[in-house]
């Protein structure tokens, strides 16, 4: 079982994230998925009746204004990094905590490295599955980097000469 970080805590992981290939059929009623934007787009009343959980991924090339009128159907919102070098989803967190005011779970997928963690929560993610080669312990130490910061950001919106 994936172990990812949530709410500055090492916990086990309940949902399953399904592959951008995933059929319809394939989902059962009642358990917790977060399902591609492509199987949402294609079948948004089926997956609403649905018993379980229910989260969206978004891959870095898809924006969040797709989902941004449908975010109360949404428990987990996932957005993937295929890259460590691809930041496209800094974004779209930023968009949905701030313009769209989505208050579940803002999780990062995918590439995702201590290195970003500090960054990531600044633009309101608060879950992180960390790459699987990676230790999780010291990831969440990440999250502790830096005791002041200078810019606003969705955890901090006035930038530090503003907090005097």
């Amino acid at each position: 079982m994936q172990r990812i970080i949530k709410n500055n805590q090492i916990v086990d992981e309940t949902w399953h994230l399904l592959p951008k290939d995933v059929s319809i059929d394939e989902l059962t009623n009642c358990d917790d998925y977060i399902v591609p934007l492509q199987l949402w787009r294609d079948h948004p009343s089926l997956l609403k009746a649905r018993d379980g959980g229910l989260g969206i991924w978004l891959d870095s090339d898809e924006e969040a204004e797709e989902i941004g009128e449908d975010i109360e159907h949404f428990q987990v919102i996932a957005l993937n990094f295929p890259a460590f070098t691809d930041g496209r989803n800094y974004s779209n967190a930023r968009l949905l905590r701030d313009r769209y005011q989505f208050k579940g779970e803002l999780r990062a997928i995918g590439d995702v490295l201590r290195d970003q963690l500090f960054y990531m929560a600044r633009c309101g993610f608060d879950a992180f599955a960390i790459r699987a080669d990676k230790d999780p312990e010291d990831a969440l130490q990440s999250l502790k980097d830096f005791s002041v910061t200078y810019q606003g950001a969705t955890d901090e919106p006035l930038p530090l000469f503003r907090r005097r």
